[in-house]
């Protein structure tokens, strides 16, 4: 997926999130964690440990509780 196609879906996942009450990042991470395919969340987590250019604060505060896939998934 295209880098700034990966960033628009994250920021509107976070965006939502953000108006909800509750654990804001959590929701973030779990949306993720559910729907997203596991190419899609390993290029995510390399965008977040290189710095998160252009992220919304609640996915780059997500990251931790993003699951990696497991090697060979």
């Amino acid at each position: 997926m295209s880098p700034d196609k990966m960033i628009t879906m994250a920021n509107q996942i976070a965006t939502f999130f953000a108006s909800q009450p509750g654990d804001r990042a959590g929701g973030v991470a779990a949306h993720i964690n559910d729907f997203w395919e596991p190419r899609m969340r390993l290029q995510l987590l390399a965008h977040i440990k290189e710095g998160g250019l252009r992220l919304h604060p609640l996915v780059v505060e997500a990251g931790s509780r993003i699951t990696a896939p497991a090697e060979g998934a």
